[in-house]
């Protein structure tokens, strides 16, 4: 039975994992810089409380999977 099992591998493969950080991070961080500058633009009554959370938890999400990547491009493996 322990001779069938296989090992668990990446879907990713651990070549890309530089180019997948880079790419994600760049991208939160555009994504973060457009909400800073659309809450520092933007009057209290033009301000949209959606959009402001759609575009919080689109950064957060490419940051986060950014600083995976990040992370397991450098041997940290979570």
């Amino acid at each position: 039975m322990a001779q069938s099992a296989k090992p668990i591998t990446s879907p990713v493969p651990q070549s890309l994992y530089p180019t997948l950080a880079f790419l994600l991070l760049v991208f939160g961080l555009i994504v973060t810089a457009s909400f800073f500058i659309y809450a520092a633009t933007a009057s209290k009554k033009n301000r949209s409380l959606a959009k402001e959370l759609v575009t919080g938890a689109v950064a957060s999400v490419f940051l986060g999977f950014g600083s995976l990547f990040l992370l397991l491009s450098t041997g940290v493996y979570v």
